[in-house]
């Protein structure tokens, strides 16, 4: 019997400072400290984040090993998020790992964010039903700034077969919640409001793009008008209609993000379906992926909601795998803001 493999895994692509302890597909330990102060500035302040991950980035690795019950001298490897994402976060992240490999004399494996989001999936518990996809499976990966249809064939063989052409699905509901005058992040306050709403009360433009991708920058737009033409009629529009607004939005971005997933199955005939990114945590999105799952007798994978938004959780899968292939990183390893698939 092969030996277990202990990994230590390093995220920080954004605003969450987050390590993990991963052996083998088992998650010993997951620590996410989130950075409160960018609320006052309504999104994330690139600097402050950055001096936020300095400050953290040490409590929080040595917080994880010991609610693991491991030593230093137990890994065998330290996995961090080369990219996407912001730059002067990665570069904490990746300074600690590159400083970690240096003094225990252990490899550095890179992680792509994207990829690991996706091989969250894999991750032992990850759902209610403990079960993982089959290979291939297709997921939908929906964030802040990635809306992406991916064909999975094995865990380090992925393929992008749809993408958003501007904005993401994530910055849409974020730029709703801000016409609409809600507190960041507002997402999940679109979310609760609109499951008190009539989705059907409002009509907004679905995108019409080719093949498997998307756009939302029309939709940012006609909603922008919307509400100013509705405002003009009555000042208190927004306060007397927020749920109504909330769940149409919504329903809008959801059917348009399941629509191209639905034509996505029927193109490659593969019916293994999961979601994963921040927006995954949606209950509109997952409610209405099941549905369709059951109609189209897909079998569905939904993360738990500790693995929708960013962890160190997902880098340490991505490590595992790479560590199996010996894809290990030089110590000269550069994070990238705007690192491809």
């Amino acid at each position: 019997m092969a030996e277990p493999i202990t990994i230590l895994a390093i995220e920080s692509s954004c605003d969450d400072t987050s390590a993990a302890v991963l052996k083998n597909h088992k998650v010993l330990s997951n620590v996410v400290a989130t950075q409160k102060i960018h609320k006052e500035f309504g999104g994330v302040v690139p600097e402050l984040a950055s001096r936020a991950h300095q400050q953290n980035i040490i409590p929080v690795v040595d917080f994880a090993i010991n609610e693991a019950g491991v030593s230093k001298k137990d890994f065998d490897a330290i996995a961090y998020t080369k990219g996407p994402g912001l730059l002067g976060s990665l570069l904490v992240g990746g300074s600690f790992a590159k400083g970690f490999s240096a003094g225990l004399e252990i490899p550095l494996i890179e992680v792509s964010h994207m990829q690991a989001h996706i091989l969250v999936h894999q991750i032992d518990g990850n759902n209610a039903e403990n079960s993982k996809p089959k290979f291939p499976f297709l997921c939908l990966t929906v964030s802040g700034g990635h809306t992406q249809i991916v064909r999975i064939d094995s865990p380090l063989k992925m393929e992008v077969i749809g993408t958003t052409l501007d904005d993401a699905a994530g910055e849409a509901f974020d730029k709703v919640a801000k016409i609409l005058g809600l507190p960041y992040p507002g997402g999940p306050l679109v979310d609760k409001y609109a499951s008190k709403g009539n989705k059907l009360k409002y009509l907004f433009p679905k995108s019409r793009v080719d093949k498997l991708n998307f756009s939302f920058s029309g939709l940012k737009t006609a909603f922008l008008y919307f509400i100013r033409q509705e405002i003009k009629e009555n000042i208190n529009f927004i306060d007397e209609n927020l749920y109504d607004i909330c769940a149409s939005i919504q329903h809008t971005i959801v059917s348009t993000l399941l629509d191209k997933l639905q034509k996505a199955a029927f193109e490659t005939g593969i019916s293994e379906i999961a979601i994963a990114g921040g927006v995954s945590a949606n209950s509109s999105l997952r409610a209405a992926l099941q549905k369709l799952g059951t109609e189209n007798n897909w079998t569905i994978f939904i993360p738990k909601f500790e693995y929708c938004t960013d962890n160190a959780a997902m880098i340490g899968i991505v490590g595992m795998y790479k560590y199996k292939e010996k894809k290990f990183a030089p110590l000269t390893s550069k994070p990238e803001a705007r690192l491809s698939f």
